[in-house]
């Protein structure tokens, strides 16, 4: 089977897909993504793909509809060159937190983008910690998800000074409370939980601290790092009114948008842990960051996928 596996990539994050294909033990595939002097999308696969089992790697992250329409136009070109099965990996799927109509005449962006994906000529979706899970039933496609609480849980559990006795788990508002249970799990602490308020997008309020974190080490969980206002206002509140002894952010997806990085300078986060779906440039970089890499557990579960074989033992919610 693995003969018949070829892996693909985008321009969202090249060094990943690098990474997947050193433990698949393959090469990535020969392609070119370009663009027109218009700026039109160029898309040109320069091997062939007929009969292939062909994994397109590319996170929906900024430029989020520049990396979508390069997923998209990718697979329909796969789709042309006759190969046999398309999987779209999407490491962060971008738009997922419009899953709703919070008001009327609101798109629901993230059915949207999935039906496009189905559309485009994807067979199936592998994807890391989606925003919500019901982002599921959007697609009328196969999705595997995978989830960080693993990959941090085990991190987390090798620090010589860790005790469980000495830590809480803090989900910054009430769609985290699941993540939370997740970690709590997995490495034997109990659970606090901000209560919050947006008064409008990307702008949130700390009301109310659920739980009992005086002189406790905090392990705050969630799934995305966009603005940070979320964070690092529920950090403060987690110090000054809770009385907390220090604070450890662990999060899947570092968007890092707007002055992010500026607010994240706080001395009330100690350590920030991100996954690598999203590649963080350089100039973004600060030394209390720390990026775990999800290769190999991308390249295991393309491995299943490309056999057959199931993923209960993986990693799933």
């Amino acid at each position: 089977m693995m003969e018949r596996l070829k892996i693909f990539t985008g321009n969202s994050n090249p060094s990943l897909v690098q990474d997947i294909a050193k433990e698949l033990g393959c090469e990535v595939g020969k392609s070119e993504v370009s663009r027109f002097s218009d700026g039109e999308i160029s898309v040109s696969i320069q091997e062939s793909v007929r009969g292939a089992d062909c994994f397109v790697v590319q996170s929906t992250c900024t430029p989020i509809n520049e990396n979508l329409m390069e997923l998209l136009i990718m697979i329909d070109a796969l789709k042309r060159a006759s190969a046999e099965r398309i999987t779209a990996i999407i490491p962060y799927f971008g738009y997922a937190r419009q899953d709703r109509k919070a008001k009327p005449r609101d798109p629901i962006s993230a059915k949207l983008v999935a039906d496009l994906i189905s559309t485009a000529g994807a067979h199936r979706v592998l994807t890391m910690e989606l925003h919500t899970l019901q982002i599921q039933g959007f697609f009328d496609i196969p999705v595997d998800h995978l989830i960080s609480a693993p990959l941090f849980s085990n991190y987390i559990k090798e620090w010589p000074e860790f005790n469980p006795e000495e830590f809480v788990i803090l989900a910054p508002d009430f769609g985290a409370v699941s993540r939370a249970r997740q970690f709590s799990k997995r490495i034997g602490c109990p659970i606090a939980l901000v209560d919050k308020r947006r008064p409008k997008a990307n702008v949130s309020e700390v009301m109310n601290i659920i739980g009992e974190v005086k002189n406790k080490k905090i392990i705050l969980v969630d799934d995305i790092i966009d603005t940070a206002g979320t964070i690092c206002n529920s950090a403060k509140a987690i110090v000054e009114q809770g009385g907390a002894k220090e604070v450890y952010v662990y999060a899947a997806h570092g968007v890092l948008s707007g002055d992010a990085i500026e607010k994240l300078k706080t001395d009330y986060i100690k350590k920030i842990t991100f996954l690598n779906t999203i590649e963080i440039p350089e100039e973004k970089m600060l030394d209390k960051f720390t990026v775990l890499n999800i290769a190999p557990v991308m390249a295991e579960a393309i491995s299943r996928i490309n056999r057959g074989t199931p993923f209960s033992t993986m990693m799933l919610e």
